[in-house]
């Protein structure tokens, strides 16, 4: 084995021994048992990356969890490439060792997060969540889910703005001339993203598409006016609810996408292609007065015009991402349904508020 296992196949008792004794799960202070065995199964269903719960039985009786989720590089050697690519495995890493435990968001408890130096292989072990659901992008959500959500995006955002760990985190920034890789890559994607569900999408849809990509390196150029972390993926299948059999509201998970910017883009990311129109539109109003209360409550309010202005950029985020990830994953049917949801409901945000002459506007001094 390597010096962590790369698939949950290769995982054996020792590590897992190893990495809950490091955790003061097992070890020598009163709590001496050993993993008689354990199983797997594969869990979730993330394009760019490979989840497994694995269950345990202890040779004694113990207070150590009787299952774990791991986290591994994907199997298909298009996600894989497409993830080293764009850093997102060194991303998901990094959060979970320099981030995760200094900001209010639920996130799971992690036991063991490694990484190989190409950023190739990586192995995250964390404390199951047990949830009652997991959030589901096709399915949608209630508004109760919806508001969970939006509290949790205030409370990231909040803590960490101006934050001098988040803003020096090297691997947060990317490597050099990889936005301008990744805009060339974008022509690319949308050509394939056109071909592939022209039809699919309403015509409407399918030209703030065509206008998205004649401005792309202005959307990827544009600088955040109060930068903080964003999850860069903040929709429902990256939620899971009543987490603990239903002790607490949500967690958030799946950070391989995280990045420096403005806050906006997950909100209007999440109220686009995360909840979609029926729901949004009806209770928008509501959820962002929800989020500047939040922000607000946590010590960084915002303006109500700048939000606005924020939110109507932000509207953009589902649908560069829906093109780009459809050309650069491996092709499943729930795949192609979960892209067209994505950008069905971006679109439809975007085209209620004139995202692109927002984006546009920015071209005044490139701030969002």
């Amino acid at each position: 084995m390597a010096e962590f296992p790369t698939a949950p196949g290769e995982v054996d008792s020792a590590w897992l021994e190893a990495q809950l004794g490091k955790a003061g799960l097992l070890g020598p202070d009163g709590n001496r048992a050993r993993i008689a065995d354990f199983t797997w199964v594969a869990i979730g269903t993330g394009q760019v990356g490979d989840t497994a719960r694995f269950t345990l039985t202890y040779d004694q009786p113990c207070a150590a969890p009787a299952t774990l989720a791991g986290k591994f590089a994907s199997a298909d050697p298009t996600s894989r490439g497409t993830a080293a690519a764009m850093m997102l495995y060194v991303k998901e890493v990094g959060f979970y060792r320099e981030l995760a435990a200094g900001i209010a968001v639920r996130t799971p408890k992690v036991y063991a997060a490694e990484i190989n130096a190409e950023g190739t292989d990586f192995v995250l072990l964390f404390e199951d969540l047990a949830p009652e659901r997991g959030g589901n992008q096709l399915e949608g959500c209630g508004l109760a889910d919806a508001e969970a959500a939006i509290r949790q995006a205030a409370a990231l955002h909040a803590a960490t703005k101006g934050h001098p760990a988040v803003l020096g985190a090297d691997w947060l920034h990317g490597r050099e001339g990889l936005l301008a890789e990744i805009g060339r890559l974008y022509h690319q994607a949308h050509r394939v993203f056109r071909e592939r569900y022209d039809g699919h999408l309403a015509a409407d849809a399918m030209a703030l598409c065509d206008e998205l990509d004649h401005r792309v390196e202005r959307w990827l150029g544009r600088q955040p006016e109060e930068p903080c972390l964003i999850h860069g993926d903040f929709r429902l299948d990256n939620m899971l609810f009543g987490v603990g059999q239903g002790a607490e509201p949500i967690a958030i998970v799946d950070w391989q996408t995280c990045a420096i910017g403005c806050g906006m883009t997950d909100v209007g990311y999440f109220m686009g292609c995360g909840i979609g129109s029926d729901l949004r539109r009806p209770n928008e109003a509501a959820l962002l007065g929800l989020y500047a209360e939040e922000m607000a409550r946590h010590g960084a309010p915002i303006a109500q015009d700048v939000m606005l202005r924020r939110y109507r950029i932000g509207a953009l985020h589902g649908l560069f991402t829906a093109v780009f990830s459809a050309a650069f994953v491996v092709r499943t049917e729930r795949g192609d349904a979960n892209f067209l949801s994505m950008a069905r409901g971006a679109a439809e945000l975007a085209l209620d508020h004139d995202s692109i002459a927002a984006l546009d506007d920015l071209m005044e001094n490139g701030q969002c």
